[in-house]
């Protein structure tokens, strides 16, 4: 077995660039790439304008999740409150908004717990996690075409979700995996002004 140096340039340097296809959100380019080999490839890519996702933590100690339906898959999933960074918007200020709209929810303690970029091979989207706490309800300001339910579940119970397939959104669960370990002491995370 070989072992390539991790010195190895491994940077693709970009030759030409084309755009494909271009939506309200989304952009889709079409790069001709030099690759580390000397060789030339081409590479297909999303550019997304980034996201966040919230962990909601009642007083009670249970998370608020949401039921929606994804088009894409057309299917119902279950996840935690998120959308699109606005342009122009700190992710910070993403996190707040997409709370207040989407539950009704406002919070008094914000934890950056990371981030993640959950399609490395075709996006270059980075979604920003953040805990809530000191949940005080509120009216949901949905927009015209969102239809969500949200209820709340323990963490041992979204654990389970994830584990029985009742819950398979990816962002969904690498949010509670750091919240998990935030919330047993095992990571830090970062408290928010």
């Amino acid at each position: 077995m070989t072992t390539e140096s991790p010195q190895q340039d491994l940077t693709e340097i970009t030759l030409s660039s084309e755009t494909i296809a271009e939506g309200g959100m989304l952009l889709v380019k079409r790069d001709q790439v030099r690759v580390p080999s000397g060789a030339t490839s081409q590479r297909e890519y999303v550019i997304h304008p980034g996201a966040v996702v919230v962990i909601p933590v009642l007083d009670n100690g249970n998370l608020l999740l949401e039921r929606q339906f994804r088009y894409p898959l057309h299917q119902v999933f279950i996840e935690f409150p998120a959308g699109k960074i606005d342009a122009g918007e700190p992710h910070f200020e993403t996190g707040k908004r997409e709370l207040l709209e989407e539950t009704g929810y406002s919070a008094s303690e914000w934890i950056y717990l990371g981030m993640q970029h959950p399609c490395i091979g075709y996006s270059n989207e980075v979604i920003y996690i953040y805990l809530a706490r000191g949940l005080v309800a509120g009216q949901h300001q949905r927009d015209e075409d969102e239809a969500m339910h949200v209820f709340e579940a323990s963490l041992a119970q979204c654990l389970q979700m994830v584990q029985n397939g009742e819950m398979t959104d990816g962002k969904s669960i690498v949010a509670l995996f750091h919240a998990e370990k935030f919330l047993n002491g095992s990571w830090p995370g970062k408290r928010m002004p």
